[in-house]
C-alpha cells in the first residue's frame, strides 16, 4: 500500500516513563480496538490510521538527545512523468517533488538529499502545483506517494512507477529481480538530479518497503544510497503472507489482485485530473502505456493463480519465491553500510517477517548468521531499529511516521547529531495487553522463559497429563468470525469499525464461534495467579492420527477474560505433508523445544501422511507481544480449517477430504504449546 499524507490527529498525548529498568511508552488513555489512531487512509476515506506516540521518537535516540523536528521552511513544487531510461532501454516515469522558496515559488538552491520510492500502485500526483506552495508548519497535502512534510524540511522526493505499472513501460511481475536492477539505476539517476547533494534515501510501505530491502541488498558498497525506511515489509514472501504452513493465503491473494488492478486503473485517471496534460502526443503515449498494463497485470495474476491452485511449481518454496526473498540480502545491507529503520504491525500480513528482519540485520552487524535467533545480552546498534505496533496492514501502511523519518534521514543523510544511532534499545514493541510500547534489544526477547503447556482434557497445563485423545474432523470450512479474516484482508473489518466509532471490531476481538463444532478443539489454562507476558514466536507440537493421507491444522492463541471473551492474539498453520523440519534454520528455546520450526515447503520435502499412524506436526505460530492479565487464561484453539484465509489447492484438497483426526495427549505423544513467558512489567 502507498502512504497518504492525509492527517487528522485525534490521538491522546503520550509520555515516556521508566519501569523496572525497562522503558514503557504509555498512552494517557486507552487506544481504540486495534491501535493508536489518527484518521485518514491511503484512499482518503474515513478509515483510521495510527500515530506513533511521541515517546517512540525519543526512545529511538540516545538518552539526553536534544534533537527536535525542525519547522517547515520551504514550499513544494513538482515535475511529473519525468522519463528515466533503464539499462535495457525501458522508460520508467517518475514525479520529482522539490523544495521551493516560499516567497518566490522558485526552486530552492539546496543542495538537498533525495528520497526515492518505487510503487506498483500508481505514483499519483507528486508535490504541489508547479507554481509552488507556501511553507506552513505541518503543512502536508494529499500527494499520493510523496510526502510534503519532508520536502518542506529540505529534501527532494522522487516517486517512480515500477515497470509495467502506472506510466512506466515494460511488463510487471511480483518483485521481479529486474525491478531491483531498475532501482539501482533510479538511485544513481536521483543522486545526479539538479540541486541534489548526491545522497539518497528510500522510503515507503509494503511493496514499496520490500523493494527497498531488495535494493539495499543489491546495490553494492559506496553507492549513493545511504539509508532506508521500510514500513510493513516482509522477510520471506512465501512464508509471511502468500502461504501459511504451505497452504495458500487465498484471502490476501484475492484482495491483492483487486488492489493492483484497481489502483492501476484509477490512479492514472486521477493523475490526469490532478495534473492535466496539454501535450496531445504525450497524452496519447501515456494512455497507451497505461491501457497496456491492465491486460498484463490480469494475465500475470491469472497464470500465477492457475499455477498454484493446480499444484504447480509456485505452490512450493522453490526458485521463484527464493529469488524474491528479502531474508537473503540482509547480510548484504549491513555489508553495504546502509542503516535501516523498520516499521511493523502485530496484525500485519508481514507479522512474522518484520522482527526476523530486525534480528537478521542486528546479527549481521554482530557477525552472526542472519537466520539465527539473537542471544541474550547480544550487542546491538541503533543503525538497525524496529518499531512494531498494534496495526493491521492498511493502517500500518499509513502510520504517521513523519517526525521519525525526518530524524532518521537527518541522521544518515544530513549528518545531524540526533543521537538516533546511539540508542541502547533499538527494538520498540507494543504490548497488546498493557497497551504501551516496551523498549528492548533482542529478538527473541531477552528475559523470557520457554514454557511448555501440555494438552489435557480441554486444559493447558505445565504438568504432563495422563494419556488421552480428542477427535476433530476436516470439513474444509469453519466459522469466519475470527481475527485472521480481518488480518489477511489487511484490516478490512477492524478499520471501518474503528472509523464508525465502534468500541471493538466484530469477530476480530472475540472469536469464540471458531471453537464451536466438530472442526475445532480448545485447550485452556487455569486463570493466571499473576500477569504474564507472552513474548515472541510460539510453536505447537501436535501428535495425531488421521484417516487421510494429508492433514490441515490451524492453531490460534487467545487471551481469555473471566467473562469468557476469547481475544485472538496470533495463529499458525501447517499442511501435514509439509511437516518435515529443517533443524539448521529452526529456533529452539533453552529447554530444547522448538520456538520457531522451519519447514522447507519444497516438493522434495513433501511427504504423505500415513493413515492410522501417530504423526508429529510442529506448527509455527507467528509472534506476539502481549501481557495476559491476572485471572485471565491462555488458550489454544486447534482447528482443521481457516476460511476464508487459507485455501488448500486442488491437489492438496483431494488428500484432505473425509479426514478425521485423533489428537493424542500425554505419554510419549504429548501434544503441547511452547510459549516464551516473562513476568509482566
Amino acid at each position: 500500500m502507498r502512504r497518504s499524507s492525509h492527517r487528522l490527529v485525534i490521538a491522546a498525548a503520550f509520555t515516556g516513563v521508566a519501569l523496572g529498568g525497562t522503558t514503557v511508552l504509555a498512552a494517557s488513555g486507552p487506544p481504540a480496538a486495534s491501535g493508536l489512531l489518527t484518521g485518514g487512509s491511503p484512499s482518503g476515506t474515513s478509515a483510521v490510521s495510527p500515530q506513533l506516540p511521541a515517546g517512540v521518537l525519543a526512545a529511538s535516540a540516545a538518552k539526553g538527545s536534544a534533537w527536535k523536528p525542525e519547522k517547515a521552511v520551504y514550499g513544494t513544487a513538482s515535475e511529473n512523468d519525468v522519463p528515466v531510461t533503464m539499462s535495457d532501454g525501458t522508460v520508467l516515469r517518475a514525479n520529482v517533488i522539490y523544495p521551493t522558496d516560499p516567497r518566490t515559488g522558485k526552486e530552492a538552491a539546496g543542495p538537498f538529499p533525495v528520497l526515492l520510492t518505487q510503487t506498483p500502485y500508481g505514483k499519483g500526483q507528486g508535490g504541489s502545483s508547479a507554481a509552488g506552495s507556501a511553507a506552513s508548519p505541518g503543512g502536508t497535502s494529499p500527494t499520493g506517494g510523496s510526502d510534503d512534510y519532508l520536502v518542506e524540511r529540505g529534501y527532494i522526493e522522487v516517486v517512480a512507477d515500477v515497470r509495467g505499472t502506472g506510466d512506466s513501460e515494460g511488463s510487471w511481475g511480483l518483485f521481479d529481480p529486474q525491478q531491483t536492477t531498475d532501482g539501482v539505476t533510479l538511485v544513481k539517476w536521483a543522486a545526479r538530479l539538479p540541486h541534489s547533494d548526491g545522497k539518497v534515501g528510500t522510503y515507503g510501505p509494503s511493496y514499496l518497503g520490500i523493494n527497498q530491502v531488495l535494493l539495499a541488498g543489491s546495490i553494492g558498497k559506496h553507492s549513493p544510497l545511504k539509508a532506508i525506511f521500510p514500513v510493513v515489509a516482509g522477510n520471506d514472501v512465501y512464508r509471511d503472507t502468500s502461504f501459511m504452513g504451505g497452504i495458500l493465503d487465498s484471502e490476501f491473494d484475492v484482495a491483492y489482485l483487486g488492489l493492483t488492478g484497481g489502483l492501476n486503473l484509477s490512479n492514472p485517471l486521477l493523475d490526469g485530473v490532478q495534473s492535466p496534460r496539454t501535450d496531445i502526443a504525450a497524452i496519447g503515449e501515456l494512455a497507451s502505456v497505461e491501457a497496456g498494463h491492465l491486460g498484463g497485470l490480469a494475465s500475470y495474476h491469472a497464470a500465477q493463480t492457475t499455477n498454484i491452485l493446480t499444484g504447480g511449481d509456485q505452490s512450493y518454496d522453490g526458485t521463484y519465491w527464493q529469488a524474491r526473498e528479502p531474508a537473503k540480502v540482509l547480510k548484504n545491507i549491513v555489508a553495504n553500510g546502509i542503516p535501516a529503520y523498520l516499521v511493523g504491525g502485530e496484525f500485519d500480513i508481514f507479522q512474522r517477517g518484520e522482527p526476523l528482519n530486525y534480528a537478521g540485520l542486528q546479527n549481521a552487524y554482530d557477525g552472526r548468521p542472519t537466520t539465527a535467533p539473537m542471544t541474550a545480552g547480544q550487542k546491538v546498534t541503533g543503525r538497525y531499529q524496529l518499531v512494531d505496533g498494534p496495526w493491521e496492514h492498511i493502517n500500518g501502511s499509513s502510520v504517521d511516521v513523519d517526525p521519525l523519518e525526518l530524524e532518521w534521514f537527518d541522521t544518515w543523510l544530513k549528518g545531524e547529531k540526533t543521537g538516533m544511532g546511539a540508542t541502547p534499545t533499538p527494538l520498540h514493541y507494543y504490548d497488546l495487553g498493557t497497551k504501551a510500547f516496551a523498549e528492548t534489544t533482542t529478538y527473541p526477547f531477552t528475559g523470557t522463559t520457554p514454557t511448555r503447556y501440555y494438552f489435557g482434557a480441554k486444559t493447558l497445563s505445565t504438568t504432563k497429563p495422563a494419556t488421552g485423545r480428542d477427535t476433530e474432523v476436516w470439513a474444509g470450512v469453519n466459522s469466519p468470525c475470527s481475527r485472521p479474516t480481518d488480518q489477511w484482508i489487511m484490516g478490512g473489518i477492524s478499520i471501518p469499525s474503528q472509523a464508525a466509532g465502534l468500541p471493538s471490531a466484530p469477530c476480530a476481538d472475540d472469536d469464540r464461534s471458531t471453537a464451536v463444532g466438530p472442526t475445532s478443539l480448545t485447550y485452556t489454562t487455569s486463570p493466571l495467579p499473576a500477569a504474564k507476558r507472552v513474548a515472541g514466536p510460539i510453536a505447537a507440537t501436535v501428535y495425531a492420527r488421521a484417516t487421510t493421507t494429508d492433514t490441515e491444522f490451524v492453531a490460534e492463541v487467545e487471551d481469555v477474560s473471566p467473562d469468557g471473551t476469547s481475544h485472538p492474539l496470533t495463529e499458525g498453520a501447517l499442511l501435514g505433508s509439509f511437516r518435515a523440519v529443517d533443524t539448521s534454520k529452526s529456533w529452539t528455546g533453552s529447554d530444547g523445544n522448538y520456538l520457531l520450526p522451519y519447514h522447507p515447503y519444497t516438493k522434495t520435502s513433501a511427504k504423505p501422511v500415513v493413515p492410522g499412524s501417530v504423526t508429529r506436526y510442529d506448527i509455527e505460530i507467528f509472534p506476539t507481544f502481549a501481557t495476559i492479565a491476572k485471572d485471565h487464561s491462555l488458550r489454544v484453539t486447534l482447528s482443521t480449517a481457516d476460511v476464508p484465509h487459507l485455501l488448500p489447492n486442488l491437489v492438496q484438497m483431494q488428500h484432505l477430504v473425509g479426514g478425521v483426526y485423533t489428537v493424542e495427549r500425554g505419554g510419549s505423544a504429548a501434544s503441547a504449546l511452547e510459549v516464551p513467558l516473562e513476568p509482566s512489567k
